[in-house]
């Protein structure tokens, strides 16, 4: 179905449609794909990617959702690195049976670090907000890039290097003396984080760039992106964003240094979700689903649920340039879902979001200020909910899920049939 393509794993919602279940199918034995490797191309520790296969479950955050079929984690430069976090997830894959997990590991040297000083600022930062809160996982992705865009910031190379990185430490740590000395948040010394990062450089590989061509030359490569198109950067749903470009821009371009087909495979949910503020046209209080892997978080505030909305994922499929194939999750969830066919707005119907040029926040905001006074109309979905999605979005839904576990994972191959490449 795939041919020699290397795949992308992007999200077409708010994050939480299914990545890191969809990327261990494609890791696994069952697919057959002969996966060379599982390369991150956005986001940091704050990704939590569920898993559920051969009675083990683990929430990825940094390491490859293909880790529990020993396929090895390339971390891309594009990747914000939290080497602490890493070594506690390597702990808890070992507990899984995963043997050496470090040892499947490998870190662009141009990565930026994300460290507990970073951490502690978000934190610190939202908390200042108040009722305005962003929705911040509270890890510290926005600071560690936005420190790094005026900053000689931290970086994975650095790791090897003890006394450069205790330098930029001590000028990370004096950037955010006033913002931490009135807050509450509190990190380790920084004679401790060199001590753990250079032992973190001792026990995984650091890689000058990114060796992508020997990973491709032993078999498919799986990129596997965080968060989901409406919360990119760019595209999403300015401020209630990340500091991370999810669409697959990125993952194109390392691809196109190689001289290499990439297949863009967008995942979602039958129905919506956010986890954190921000607009949310279908949400519904009154939708029963049960989220056994997801709750309230301090700062996220409570995992929302809402009706299936085309408007947004389509918007979305835009912003990704298009897609190749449709990933449906959690179709045994279908329940009381409907779906929404517009947006009544004080400006009247709206059938279509417009995606307007790339870097333009104006317009992201205006999309905001759209969505924040949308009401949808609702329709029931049809019978076939896999083909409303293939007529809505102008792609094949090639993979579909009824429920969390691996075998609950079928390949649509039919679908495949109504498409041209």
């Amino acid at each position: 179905m795939f041919g020699d393509s290397h795949l992308i794993v992007v999200d077409l919602g708010f994050g939480d449609a299914g990545k890191g279940a969809t990327v261990d199918w494609l890791c696994s034995p069952q697919a057959g794909l002969d996966v060379a490797a599982v390369v991150r191309f956005n986001g940091g520790a704050q990704a939590a990617h569920n898993v559920i296969a051969d009675g083990r479950h683990h929430t990825f955050h940094q390491f490859g959702s293909g880790t529990l079929s020993r396929v090895p984690t390339l971390l891309s430069r594009h990747m914000l690195v939290e080497p602490l976090a890493l070594a506690a997830e390597a702990r808890e894959l070992a507990a899984l049976g995963v043997a050496d997990p470090l040892s499947l590991l490998y870190v662009d040297e141009r990565a930026l670090l994300t460290t507990p000083i970073h951490g502690a600022a978000n934190r610190c930062r939202e908390d200042t907000r108040g009722t305005a809160r962003h929705g911040s996982c509270g890890i510290g992705i926005g600071e560690t890039a936005s420190y790094a865009l005026g900053h000689d910031a931290p970086r994975a190379a650095d790791c090897r290097r003890p006394e450069v990185l205790r330098r930029k430490l001590i000028a990370l740590e004096e950037h955010y003396g006033p913002l931490l000395a009135g807050g509450r948040h509190r990190y380790d010394p920084i004679d401790d984080l060199v001590a753990a990062y250079t032992a973190f450089a001792r026990a995984v590989a650091i890689l000058p760039g990114e060796q992508l061509a020997a990973f491709a030359r032993q078999g498919r490569l799986v990129f596997e992106g965080a968060q989901g198109v409406l919360l990119d950067e760019w595209r999403g749903t300015h401020p209630y964003t990340t500091w991370s470009t999810v669409e697959p821009r990125h993952a194109r371009a390392m691809l196109a240094r190689l001289g290499a087909p990439g297949y863009v495979l967008g995942v979602t949910r039958a129905y919506m979700t956010r986890h954190g503020a921000g607009p949310f046209p279908t949400e519904d209080p009154a939708l029963a689903i049960a989220e056994p892997h997801n709750g309230t978080g301090e700062y996220q505030g409570a995992f929302r649920r809402g009706h299936l909305d085309p408007l947004l994922l389509r918007y979305a499929v835009e912003a990704c340039g298009g897609i190749d194939g449709v990933v449906v999750n959690h179709l045994d969830a279908l329940g009381d879902i409907r779906t929404a066919t517009g947006y009544l707005t004080p400006d009247g119907c709206v059938e279509r979001l417009a995606c307007g040029v790339w870097q333009d926040l104006g317009h992201q905001r205006r999309l905001t200020d759209l969505l924040a006074a949308a009401t949808p109309a609702l329709a029931d979905l049809p019978a076939d909910m896999p083909g409303y999605l293939e007529a809505e979005l102008g792609a094949p839904v090639v993979l579909t899920a009824c429920g969390p576990d691996r075998a609950d994972r079928t390949l649509r191959i039919p679908a495949q049939r109504l498409y041209k490449d």
